[in-house]
């Protein structure tokens, strides 16, 4: 039988210690290992130090949400409920499957140090991430696995976040993959106001050879291109042989067969199903 978490534990030399009276530092270590549910259903139950450590901002630099479980946990509470323990400090925070531009913006406003966010299958509309995005002027990471984001929200978000330096764009519009869907506005809104950028991937997404130049033309600094999926790239002229002396790892799959995109949608279909309510969603 497993031991409970108070149980004495053996030390080389034979003696026992109990997991309660372990050094804060070695507690906090080992706790911050828990994802962010473990944390705050079990592990600050279980006696007044751990509990001590749980509440200790420190703990909550980087939450994260990823949650694919049943519904039996009020997710956006609890959430809540972790950036009110950081007391401002947090840096990092990935949720899935479950926000609402309410929580996203709740976050914002209590979190200006916001370096990362990364956000897949939510309930958020372009306005609502536009909303908050403007408030996290020292955001440098942005991942988005989104199914309908449309209206430009991607020029206010480098606007909004100077210090952009990794954008992550799993663009997945259900019904209007590469090839069918042709469209260089994301790409050029990212020329436009994403200078700083590092690292970019976009998958799925309808740009073509004209958006890609525009984002070599205006992104000195890339050193990481991810073009997964990217079917309406076809490297003109001299595209492949830029790609290939600026960027310093690349993947650039854009040639693969489209009909394949068909079997992608399917388990998207069903991720939508487990994730996502009906109305039009992030």
């Amino acid at each position: 039988m497993a031991s409970s978490p108070l149980t004495p534990v053996m030390k080389e030399d034979g003696e026992c210690r109990n997991w309660s009276e372990l050094p804060y530092e070695l507690m906090a270590s080992i706790l911050s290992r828990l994802d962010t549910i473990d944390i705050l259903e079990n592990a600050q139950k279980v006696c007044t130090s751990w509990h001590r450590v749980c509440k200790d901002p420190a703990m909550w630099r980087k939450i994260d949400f990823r949650y694919f479980g049943d519904k039996k946990y009020n997710l956006e509470i609890m959430c809540r409920h972790a950036v009110d323990l950081s007391q401002g400090g947090l840096l990092e925070i990935d949720i899935s499957c479950f926000g609402t531009d309410s929580l996203l913006n709740y976050i914002a406003d209590r979190s200006s140090n916001l370096r990362s966010l990364e956000l897949a299958l939510i309930s958020v509309t372009t306005e609502g991430l536009a909303e908050a995005i403007g408030k996290l002027p020292s955001h440098e990471e942005l991942k988005i696995t989104e199914f309908a984001m449309w209206g430009g929200y991607l020029k206010v978000v480098g606007q909004s976040c100077p210090k952009l330096k990794t954008l992550n764009l799993n663009c997945i519009r259900i019904g209007f993959d590469p090839p069918f869907y042709v469209s260089d506005d994301d790409a050029l809104d990212i020329a436009e106001t994403m200078h700083g950028l590092r690292f970019l991937q976009l998958f799925s997404n309808g740009l073509t050879d004209a958006g890609l130049k525009a984002i070599l033309d205006n992104c000195p600094d890339l050193e990481h291109l991810d073009l997964n999926h990217c079917f309406n790239v076809n490297f003109s002229g001299d595209l492949e042989k830029r790609c290939s002396e600026r960027i310093k790892f690349q993947i650039l799959f854009s040639q693969q067969n489209p009909e394949k995109a068909g079997d992608d949608n399917l388990l998207l279909l069903i991720m939508e199903e487990i994730c996502l309510p009906s109305h039009h969603t992030l």
